[in-house]
């Protein structure tokens, strides 16, 4: 049986959700890839306990995360019921509903029926009595705001739900989606979009404005853009990349004479401040505070502890953000 760390609290710090109680460590662990059915189930427990024993309390899954889709909540739940009973009130746990889960026209998008029936088989998947957060994935241009923020505010007023989020929005429907929440008194207090220092989507859209004006936490999830700003490429492409083992969201296209040139640029700035290119770009996403947590993907334990050190060094002159900015050119 596991018995976590003692010292798990030690060094992870915590940022407050926006203007809620909630405090997610700065480091949060994302099972998007590597706990389908495909993957080591001792590898799973593995990273699941590094992240823990290291303090990431935090771990986040959507209905559709595998291959197949629900194999990864059904594996984390497996997990869960051998070696976290115990540890429950300890652990933020997240799904999401959004993108196409199973056949008809009630398993996609944004309708009461599919976000509630969805989060009901998510918490079987995990056998979880509620989970700490709920995202509606993307939004849905089909179905009215209201009703899909109606079918949040229904899943944490029945007690399946402790809190509400919004998972790839952009800064306009954000601000609808929040003054409909506010209106119905549902605790909506983080948005989930793609952030890396090659994609500033988020600063081009209004999302993160938005936010810190309206006092939401942001949890950003490919930061390290699908591991083009981990180095591992700095010298070609190697044979067990994720280029080359799966293809599906990275490939050998996206790697450009120009796009190589930029990370050898950022990988010399990373240097310079004693870091690897990996830490440089979790910690360029923590430093305004705007940012409430990091969402990284692992394959192997001991990815988990070189993320977790970006913690140790968030702030960067301006002349490193000068440079940073200068090196992809039109901000990603």
């Amino acid at each position: 049986m596991y018995t976590a760390s003692p010292g798990r609290y030690q060094s992870m710090p915590y940022h407050r959700c926006g203007n809620s109680g909630l405090k997610l460590p700065a480091i949060s662990l994302g099972l998007w890839h590597n706990f389908g059915d495909t993957a080591s189930y001792d590898n799973m427990k593995q990273l699941c306990f590094t992240a823990f024993d290291n303090g990431i309390t935090h771990f986040d899954l959507a209905n559709n995360y595998g291959p197949a889709p629900g194999s990864a909540e059904s594996n984390f739940g497996r997990i869960l019921k051998e070696n976290f009973t115990a540890y429950r009130d300890e652990l933020i746990i997240s799904t999401k509903a959004g993108y196409d889960m199973w056949e008809g026209p009630y398993g996609n998008w944004g309708s009461r029926k599919y976000l509630l029936a969805s989060l009901d088989a998510s918490l079987r998947r995990m056998g979880l009595e509620y989970v700490d957060i709920f995202y509606h994935h993307r939004m849905d241009p089909g179905t009215p705001l209201e009703e899909t923020m109606g079918a949040l505010a229904q899943a944490v007023f029945s007690g399946k739900a402790l809190y509400a989020g919004l998972s790839n929005y952009d800064g306009e429907t954000l601000e609808r989606a929040s003054a409909i929440l506010t209106e119905l008194h549902c605790p909506f207090i983080i948005n989930q979009n793609r952030y890396s220092i090659l994609d500033r989507t988020i600063e081009q859209n209004g999302l993160k404005e938005t936010s810190a004006r309206l006092g939401k936490g942001i949890i950003a999830f490919s930061p390290l853009a699908q591991g083009m700003l981990t180095g591992k490429y700095l010298n070609g492409i190697p044979a067990d990349s994720r280029i080359r083992t799966d293809g599906r969201f990275l490939g050998e296209a996206a790697l450009t004479e120009e796009r190589m040139s930029q990370i050898r640029k950022l990988n010399a700035v990373a240097e310079e401040r004693g870091q690897s290119l990996t830490e440089m770009a979790l910690s360029w996403i923590l430093r305004d505070g705007i940012v409430t947590s990091v969402l990284i993907g692992a394959s192997r334990p001991a990815q988990i502890l070189e993320n977790i050190r970006a913690v140790q060094n968030t702030s960067f002159t301006e002349e490193e953000l000068r440079r940073i900015d200068g090196t992809i050119g039109d901000r990603g």
